[in-house]
């Protein structure tokens, strides 16, 4: 493998990001330069998610002036793991987060925890998909990959599987066939949550690209109405695509400025809001977000939480049920947003789940199941 040539792309990502999702960034620089292959890919890609997720403690490392070329030769030369217990170096430098994050963090569960979720956010996720039972089941697809890929079921979620070994999932036949979507586990216990009759309907009123709706609609068995809704179009045109893929076919995309929009208030069984957050449960994921997050953030997004809580609730029969969800780790976005919630629209609790990041496990996420209160 040309060294010269991992380096040269390896710089060439990191000096370009500026302020877009390194997810993104790196999927469309990887389709343009078509002349990398999936070795030189992983060479490229496995460094620059390093780097990133130990940006903080290379900062405080090198010794003249800071840049990518002076982080990477520091990080090829390193175990960061190897700094943790220098304590004279301050925490939040060791598990390379801002100081300000690490500080939120650290006052939701005490210093000790606070290293310790830091430490498993600066991890590699694992790869998990979840079966769309509308079309197989996952003993199926486990029966079919056994012999081909590094493959086991996840614990608590019983649709999903595990891949140990990373893959062209895109590439699959049985992706393209809509047998499997990619999501986390925790992901699909969160969605889950939403657990619709068939012939009763659903307002997704935060549904982006439908990951959510994938994961309960087979429940449903193509029966009643699932109301996609989002303020982003383009996310909604490609829940479309992958509704299409998996089967669903008693789905509708319920653009924001549509005016038949008000005719569903007070009649939704089920709504679920999955809110915009800080995403701190999933940073492993997308390391470069630490980066942009601050507490002033934060706040905005819990008055945002609130504010678009409030709206979806408006759609909610009365005798229905509606899911709060985050992928948020603190509980100024989840538990304490469950209080208010509660005592602001005379709700009750129904259920609550919390999952904080596990090793080589699921993401953190956070949801709470609420009902009207009895007149």
């Amino acid at each position: 493998m040309n060294r010269k040539f991992i380096e040269h792309h390896i710089f060439s990502i990191l000096n370009s990001i500026q302020t877009k999702p390194l997810d993104v960034f790196l999927s469309h620089y990887l389709r343009k330069h078509k002349n990398i292959g999936s070795k030189e890919r992983s060479a490229i890609c496995e460094p620059i998610y390093g780097m990133i997720r130990w940006r903080g403690l290379l900062d405080y490392l090198c010794k003249g002036s800071i840049s990518w070329e002076s982080r990477y030769e520091i990080y090829s030369s390193i175990n960061p793991l190897d700094y943790i217990h220098e304590i004279n170096i301050p925490a939040h430098i060791r598990v390379s987060f801002p100081k300000d994050l690490f500080q939120c963090i650290e006052e939701a569960f005490g210093e000790e925890k606070a290293i310790q979720l830091c430490l498993l956010s600066n991890t590699k996720a694992p790869t998990t998909i979840r079966t769309n039972t509308l079309k197989t089941t996952r003993q199926a697809l486990l029966e079919k990959w056994k012999e081909i890929y590094d493959v086991s079921p996840t614990l608590e979620s019983t649709e999903g599987i595990t891949f140990h070994k990373r893959i062209n999932f895109f590439g699959l036949p049985e992706f393209k066939e809509g047998l499997f979507e990619i999501q986390d586990e925790g992901s699909q216990l969160l969605a889950k949550l939403v657990q619709p009759l068939p012939k009763e309907h659903v307002f997704d009123y935060c549904a982006g690209s439908g990951g959510k709706t994938l994961a309960f609609a087979p429940s449903m068995e193509n029966k009643g109405v699932i109301y996609l809704h989002d303020i982003r179009d383009f996310a909604l045109e490609e829940a479309k695509k992958r509704l299409r893929r998996a089967g669903i076919q008693n789905a509708q995309l319920m653009y924001y400025d549509d005016p038949k929009k008000n005719r569903l208030k007070h009649k939704m069984e089920w709504v679920l809001v999955d809110a915009p957050c800080s995403g701190l449960g999933t940073i492993r994921r997308n390391p470069d977000m630490k980066w942009k997050i601050n507490p002033e953030t934060i706040e905005r997004l819990c008055i945002e939480q609130k504010e678009i809580f409030k709206k979806a609730l408006e759609f909610l029969h009365p005798k229905g049920q509606i899911v709060y969800a985050t992928c948020s780790m603190l509980p100024k976005e989840n538990e304490e947003q469950t209080a208010y919630f509660m005592k602001t629209f005379e709700l009750e609790l129904v259920k609550e789940l919390k999952i904080l990041p596990q090793e080589g496990g699921m993401d953190g996420f956070y949801g709470a199941v609420y009902k009207r209160k009895p007149i």
